[in-house]
């Protein structure tokens, strides 16, 4: 590990490491130093062995908040307490073991979004899912729970949580530009309560906590979504995205939605698709990242053909281009609703759409493995033979979209048959 003696000019000129961490030591006073993060934050730590011989290293803050001088002087403050028999480091455990769970989220925020915290297959929380995690923490479990001490919940306490923010107790207006009510309900007090039951683990594991207070509260099932189109609406919405086409609706927008239901991809996959990730010619879109990772997806010529159309904008590098900036159209779920009124049809979201994908194709008698590989979350553990089904996942995708776009186009030959009427 590099040493040097510490100034504000050192800590600057620090370099974050590839990945893992890197220390600069301070010459100065033995065990006082600087670590980087592959994320780039810079923390001071103070390195010492307690009156037991092991060995301890604590945080003392982050350079910005802390200066180089300040951060030198608290960390001999630590160094003396050792002298005397002390142990700060265990001292500072449990000041945070009685964290209230306002505190707790809000570290669990901090860390999580500096890529300190590892969620699924050992990787950092994606942003999405802290968003969502944030929006739990503001608006249920802090307005419930949030000045209470961590250690001394107790399971009773998370499942009344669940109960309150089912019935409606935090009920609120959305904030941040978000329409209509935060109502709660089943499904959302379901998942506060893994979201808090997650945020208490990983406390733990970074040994803010002894225990984990409450461990085996019983999360409320979600209500399985099993909504998909029947190929009378599949015309309907044909129909509709005909004639709202022809009176106005966004073309970015309808790009989205024809591309939804062509392909079963996922609301935020199908917005966020850049140019370069489509290999047309060879029949498969590039994901470098999905819920389920970087992945390889089969699309079929019927979505190819949507996807051709979609007009360029200079600078942005996305299929569907927000009309402002270099960033993506985000606004489907709104054109789904504007054409779903038009068609009469109730109940839809994307994930219907998705969902009706996969419906679709078992109609036509694929397997289930087969559509769990179309829609792009195959297990982690399929076999070698699996593996190398690559142009039947390609035929029956292709299939798929082709049965979805003739339904669409019979129903837009119904409105095109109306106008020719009248």
């Amino acid at each position: 590990m590099p040493i040097a003696k510490l100034t504000k000019r050192a800590v600057d000129a620090l370099q974050p490491p590839k990945n893992s961490q890197v220390i600069l030591w301070d010459t100065e006073v033995k065990g006082f130093g600087v670590r980087v993060m592959a994320s780039g934050i810079k923390t001071f730590v103070v390195q010492y062995r307690n009156s037991e011989g092991i060995r301890r290293r604590m945080n003392l803050g982050r350079f910005g908040v802390l200066t180089v001088d300040g951060a030198r002087d608290l960390a001999k403050v630590k160094l003396a307490e050792v002298i005397v028999g002390e142990d700060p480091a265990d001292k500072m455990r449990q000041v945070r073991q009685g964290i209230t769970v306002a505190d707790m989220c809000d570290w669990y925020l901090t860390e999580a979004r500096a890529g300190n915290i590892l969620g699924r297959n050992n990787r950092p929380i994606k942003s999405s899912s802290l968003d969502m995690d944030e929006s739990r923490i503001r608006t249920h479990i802090v307005p419930l729970l949030g000045n209470r001490i961590v250690k001394h919940l107790r399971i009773p306490d998370v499942e009344q949580m669940q109960t309150d923010v089912k019935n409606g107790k935090t009920a609120k207006p959305r904030t941040g530009g978000r329409g209509g009510v935060a109502t709660g309900g089943p499904g959302v007090a379901g998942r506060c309560v893994g979201s808090l039951q997650a945020i208490i683990g990983h406390a733990k594991h970074k040994g803010l906590l002894d225990t984990h207070p409450t461990l085996g509260a019983k999360k409320l099932a979600g209500k399985k979504r099993t909504r998909r189109l029947s190929v009378a609406e599949i015309e309907m919405m044909g129909k509709a995205i005909a004639y709202a086409q022809t009176n106005g609706e966004n073309p970015v927008a309808l790009g989205v939605l024809r591309t939804l239901l062509l392909t079963g991809y996922r609301r935020e996959e199908a917005q966020a698709m850049r140019r370069r990730w489509v290999h047309a010619d060879r029949g498969y879109v590039v994901f470098p990242d999905t819920k389920g990772g970087a992945q390889v997806r089969a699309i079929g010529p019927a979505a190819v053909r949507v996807v051709e159309t979609q007009v360029e904008i200079a600078g942005n590098p996305h299929l569907f281009p927000s009309s402002v900036g270099d960033g993506p159209f985000t606004a489907v779920s709104e054109c789904l609703r504007r054409v779903c009124g038009l068609a009469g049809i109730e109940r839809v979201t994307p994930h219907t759409l998705r969902h009706t994908f996969g419906s679709v194709a078992g109609d036509l008698g694929f397997s289930e493995l087969t559509i769990r590989a179309m829609l792009g979350h195959a297990s982690q553990n399929v076999t070698q033979d699996y593996v190398h089904i690559d142009e039947a996942l390609k035929l029956a995708v292709e299939r798929t979209s082709a049965e979805i776009e003739r339904l669409l186009a019979c129903g837009a030959a119904k409105h095109q048959l109306m106008r020719s009427v009248a």
